[in-house]
């Protein structure tokens, strides 16, 4: 029988869709005649149909794939075969994705992208220091899940930076940096950052003192591929204040310049108080 594509020549999304439905043993024979794959995506969502779909659209883009239909037993993967990447249901039966995210950065700081079906579930993942990578709203375009996979991915591989500049130890005043240990310290204090975090404070330290616009962070921290909201933007340095901060509410260290952007401004502990 032959199969529908699209003008890139790959099995359309819905076709294969319909496809599933009609000859579920077809997936269970391109995955074990697929080439042997290097990255690893777990997916978590309860909606079967999707999964599958899913995974032959990142076979097709040459990931390796497994999926669970609840948290805990995509937690139980996890801990079987780690993944490089979490694909993440917000809406899942018994432990949602939203307590599901700790769990799995627990498991060693996994990137995760949440998939939300509803703006109530948006505005709480926004509201929250939840840890995840990116989020994407359903239904949703494959072409563009696949483009935030490969920026995440990307990002993750370049947690550890190469250059010698950008792996010495930053200090701006009481607040300590170290991209090879990637951690951070305020007054002596560890703070326990995300990844994402992380390089946004990191980016904010190699310009100490020097505005960065929202596209200068976005092109530092997010990469070319980002095609999320500034509002994402503003999220984070919301919940980098609260890490480093001694009053979020009145920062003193990531200071806003309006209409221009971020700065990262030195304090002493005297000063902080």
């Amino acid at each position: 029988m032959r199969q529908p594509i699209d003008q890139s020549g790959r099995l359309s999304h819905f076709a294969f869709t319909g496809l599933v439905v009609e000859c579920g043993d077809v997936l269970n024979l391109l995955v074990s005649t697929a080439p042997p794959m290097t990255q690893h995506i777990l997916m978590v969502d309860d909606d079967s149909l999707l999964r599958r779909s899913l995974a032959l659209q990142l076979q097709q883009a040459g990931y390796r794939t497994s999926s669970a239909a609840t948290a805990e037993d995509g937690l139980a993967i996890s801990q079987r075969d780690r993944p490089d990447l979490v694909l993440l249901d917000v809406g899942l039966p018994g432990m949602d994705g939203l307590e599901a995210v700790q769990q799995f950065k627990r498991q060693g700081d996994l990137p995760v992208i949440f998939l939300t079906a509803r703006r109530r579930e948006l505005d709480t993942i926004l509201g929250l220091e939840l840890g995840a990578d990116d989020y994407i709203t359903k239904p949703f375009n494959p072409d563009v899940l696949l483009a935030r996979v490969k920026a995440v991915l990307r990002r993750s591989a370049a947690a550890t930076p190469s250059t010698a500049g950008e792996t010495e130890r930053l200090v701006v005043g009481d607040l300590v940096i170290d991209p090879r240990g990637h951690t951070a310290s305020v007054a002596g204090r560890q703070v326990e950052l995300t990844s994402r975090e992380f390089d946004l404070l990191h980016a904010l330290a190699l310009e100490a003192g020097v505005v960065l616009s929202i596209d200068d962070l976005i092109a530092r921290v997010w990469g070319a591929e980002f095609s999320g909201e500034p509002q994402g933007v503003y999220v984070h340095v919301r919940w980098l204040r609260e890490k480093i901060e001694e009053n979020p509410e009145t920062p003193r260290r990531i200071v806003n310049v309006r209409g221009k952007g971020y700065k990262l401004v030195a304090q002493n502990a005297d000063e902080s108080l």
